[in-house]
């Protein structure tokens, strides 16, 4: 559930263990139904929900939902190796009262045993997750008055990850020991994850996206929002509109990718990036990859996680290759259902 649309992504599992995507919708919302990643319009949300759960024809009616990344505090701690469930909630909860400016019984609370801590075979690296109880309720609240059961709730930010894992696979060795920058541009937030080995090493959030390119439209040819948002998806502008419009939107995008590349380097130990892969609904637009690349002199692609996948007869290649870039975090809440 973005500010601007929701996505519903279907995936399943052949019988060789291969993914295939059986369905998807995104079904936009209307202006303010989520505003900073917060349920404004939980009727309005619920509604976009069950008409993109109807459009895709499915009996499915589990689901699993995220939460943005600014709504959940995570926290990584150290404890001794062989605990127990019980003995290891216990640690959980103490440790995460240093860590939580809430009350426990305010927030859901929930850990991961990630593995072996590093340099030492006794202790292991535990993942803490918290969050306030109404950012899980609301969402839950959507599921449950579109007529869905949420069974998950994850993070965005991993969620995006877990999809990555299979767009990480189409670099050249698969991405080992390299820097890769996951830059998933939304309406109105850009989110930069720089993962090494699978692990984010980094991450920045920048008030930059694509609704700043639907506000120019409006200005420039006296659009409402929607006509903006439409006009820009069918490709219907005026022919000056590329040149006095999307390309300095483009040049501006490349910027931000690059001021958050500088920051990253001056705020850790390295000083280079190897791949960049653009996510979200803007990396869509025709030639931004280049754009980026020239901007930052890095390889820079679109992110595609189902290019390995079967597709339904539901499905088709072309549309969901236009679609695939805005698919990410869904793509990887339905990777959930495989979970070990």
């Amino acid at each position: 559930m973005s500010s601007s649309a929701v996505k519903l992504v279907e995936l399943s599992r052949t019988a060789k263990g291969e993914y295939r995507i059986e369905r998807y919708a995104i079904e936009n919302l209307p202006r303010d139904s989520v505003v900073d990643g917060n349920i404004a319009k939980l009727e309005d949300v619920a509604d976009a929900v069950r008409r993109a759960w109807k459009r895709m024809g499915t009996s499915t009616r589990n689901v699993a939902l995220a939460l943005p990344a600014a709504a959940v505090i995570t926290k990584k701690i150290i404890v001794p190796a062989n605990q127990r469930e019980q003995e290891l909630e216990v640690l959980v909860e103490s440790e995460a009262n240093q860590y939580i400016p809430f009350q426990l019984d305010e927030v859901n609370l929930d850990f991961q045993v990630v593995g072996p801590a590093p340099g030492n075979p006794d202790e292991v690296e535990v993942l803490i997750a918290a969050s306030r109880k109404e950012k899980v309720e609301d969402r839950v609240a959507v599921a449950e008055a579109a007529g869905l059961r949420a069974v998950v709730v994850d993070v965005e930010s991993y969620a995006a990850q877990a999809a990555f894992e299979l767009v990480e696979k189409q670099l050249p060795e698969g991405g080992k020991d390299t820097n890769i920058v996951l830059v998933d541009v939304g309406a109105n937030v850009m989110n930069v994850i720089i993962l090494r080995n699978d692990q984010p090493v980094y991450s920045r959030e920048q008030a930059f996206g694509g609704y700043q390119l639907t506000q120019d439209i409006m200005r420039n040819y006296g659009m409402t929002p929607e006509e903006a948002e439409a006009a820009k998806r069918t490709n219907t502008l005026p022919e000056n509109y590329e040149n006095d419009l999307l390309r300095p939107f483009m040049d501006n995008l490349a910027l931000e990718v690059s001021r958050a590349l500088q920051f990253f380097f001056t705020s850790t130990q390295y000083n280079s990036v190897d791949h960049i892969v653009l996510a979200g609904g803007c990396s869509i637009i025709p030639g931004l990859d280049e754009v980026v690349a020239n901007r930052t002199q890095v390889e820079t692609r679109v992110a595609n996680p189902f290019v390995d996948m079967q597709l339904s007869q539901a499905v088709t290649a072309k549309r969901l290759s236009q679609d695939a870039p805005s698919l990410l975090v869904g793509c990887g809440l339905a990777l959930r259902r495989f979970d070990e």
